[in-house]
């Protein structure tokens, strides 16, 4: 009773808006919009065998599987989703975009497989003073619903790198070449590998490189593709 005499209250004061164009939002609604939450570019990879992202691994890595939920493209809705979470300090949207994806891989044939699931670090130091890792916060979100563990401390981040944007392939491959480590032996296990966007894979690759010393195999799950 109280509860619903203080929404009308607390709507005044803290809109509720849809985080991609600003419209109101009803109750029910959560984040975005219908028209925004359609919208949003779907790429259906996780169906698909030899998809554009597995396709990135080819002659580099050996991944089981690997999927992106949607395009990435400047100035579109996802890409202020992106941004809003990782500058803007929105850890509640990379935890419900991680649902939305974890949603749309129980579709899949291969989801069964995965034993556990595990983000891309981010150095200690820049998690401090972000307050969060954004990977891990998809992968909370992703792990929620399709019902597996999530292993923050599995893998580590052992050298700060500068930032990826604006590099081409071989710059962002030596920024990131040697800087993973996996903590312990986990031969036999199929682990999931998440991360926000994925580019030109190199900090995928690395990251499931050093998974791959342990034992395990890995598959990869991006939030988007930021296609060309």
């Amino acid at each position: 009773m109280i509860s619903r005499l203080l929404t009308p209250l607390v709507d005044l004061f803290y809109p509720h808006c849809c985080d991609i164009c600003g419209t109101d939002l009803s109750e029910r609604q959560e984040k975005l919009c219908i028209s925004c939450m359609t919208n949003l570019p779907e790429t259906q990879f996780h169906l698909m065998d030899n998809n554009p992202v597995e396709k990135i691994f080819w002659g580099r890595c050996v991944v089981q599987h690997a999927t992106a939920a949607y395009y990435y493209s400047p100035s579109s809705g996802i890409q202020r989703l992106v941004h809003s979470f990782k500058y803007k300090q929105r850890p509640d949207l990379a935890t419900y975009l991680g649902k939305k994806v974890g949603a749309m891989l129980l579709q899949s044939t291969w989801i069964h497989e995965i034993d556990a699931v595990v983000p891309v670090p981010m150095h200690a130091r820049k998690q401090r003073k972000r307050g969060y890792n954004q990977a891990a916060l998809l992968a909370e979100g992703i792990a929620a619903v399709i019902q597996k563990p999530v292993l923050n401390n599995f893998l580590q981040k052992c050298v700060t790198t500068n930032t990826q944007t604006r590099k081409d392939r071989t710059e962002r491959w030596g920024n990131v070449a040697n800087v993973f480590q996996a903590a312990d032996a986990a031969k036999g296990k199929h682990f999931l590998l998440i991360d926000d966007v994925i580019t030109t894979g190199a900090t995928t690759e690395a990251c499931c490189q050093a998974i791959q010393q342990t034992g395990a195999d890995v598959s990869v799950c991006c939030l988007a593709y930021a296609w060309s």
